[in-house]
């Protein structure tokens, strides 16, 4: 429950597995659902012949239950060959003996074929399944139905368990992010004493050039330097940045296009920190904000 008293979705994943067996009658089959990341939602159907009447039902299953992710749902379907029976194909049984008939002819010494031979030439004996009523047609529709639900069932469980995993990774990058934003807050060269010995070195540089830079001038000049060292407004939204991410993942669903766009966001702070900063340290700790930013963000790609 957040703080607010309501329920939140878990946070997943865009890449799954889910697999769900399923009996009806005489037919046996398995569904097989696989999702790996992608830019929105994008479901491909692999149904037996003879089963286009699955094909819409199991689209609204899946756009229901997932938001973003390549999704492949796969049915296979067997029957049990014990209630089909046998029956004599005429054409192709014709077509061997008279092929036969004509080796006999052009080999007479030979061995007659046996009557197994014969029958065992493909295409001569065909199994026929038995016809389906519309009520047994009509119950192996719906039992396929339900079984596909257990299907899903257990792909958005992998998707959710691995979004877990990447929930406590993003947390502990939120955290080192947090952390480096106040070791940037605290550099000695964002001190005031920093700022106006830089400030001061920087005038006397443009003294000795020698222009004759008059009072007017130095103060622009100041005041640009001075503005440009002022990391306050990045510092600021950095820590925005951290409390939106946060109440993103507590908040929970399908938030990985929001907390992409976040990132975007976090990485444009830390090249203007790098750009502003007025010392080593602050550089330093500007490009290993980019690192972890660039980390977090490869974890963002994964979540739904």
């Amino acid at each position: 429950m957040s703080g607010g008293g309501r329920e939140t979705a878990p946070v997943s994943s865009m890449t799954g597995f889910g697999r769900a067996d399923g009996r009806e009658g005489t037919a046996r089959w398995s569904w097989e659902l696989r999702s790996v990341n992608g830019k929105g939602l994008d479901v491909r159907l692999r149904l037996p012949v003879g089963f286009d009447a699955l094909e819409a039902p199991c689209r609204e299953a899946v756009t229901r239950r997932l938001a973003r992710g390549n999704v492949t749902v796969g049915l296979s379907l067997q029957r049990d060959q014990s209630e089909a029976t046998p029956q004599v194909n005429e054409a192709a049984l014709s077509a061997v003996l008279s092929a036969l008939e004509a080796l006999r002819r052009r080999l007479p010494e030979a061995a007659p074929v046996s009557l197994d031979g014969i029958l065992n030439q493909r295409g001569v004996v065909e199994w026929k399944e038995p016809e389906e009523d519309e009520a047994e047609r009509a119950a192996l529709l719906a039992a396929m139905k339900a079984s596909l639900e257990t299907g899903l069932d257990a792909l958005e469980g992998m998707r959710r368990s691995e979004g877990k995993a990447i929930e406590a990774v993003l947390r502990g990058q939120l955290a080192k992010i947090a952390e480096l934003r106040e070791a940037a807050e605290a550099a000695p060269c964002r001190s005031l004493e920093a700022i106006r010995a830089r400030l001061t070195a920087q005038v006397e540089a443009l003294m000795e050039t020698g222009t004759g830079l008059d009072a007017a001038r130095l103060h622009q000049e100041a005041a640009l330097l001075a503005t440009k060292a002022d990391v306050r407004e990045e510092l600021d939204r950095l820590k925005a940045h951290v409390d939106a991410a946060l109440e993103l993942l507590d908040g929970g669903g399908a938030i990985g296009r929001r907390l992409d766009f976040l990132a975007q966001e976090f990485n444009r702070e830390a090249n203007t920190l790098c750009s502003k900063s007025n010392g080593t340290e602050l550089t330093a700790i500007g490009l290993e904000l980019k690192a972890v930013i660039d980390q977090m963000r490869e974890q963002i790609q994964n979540l739904e």
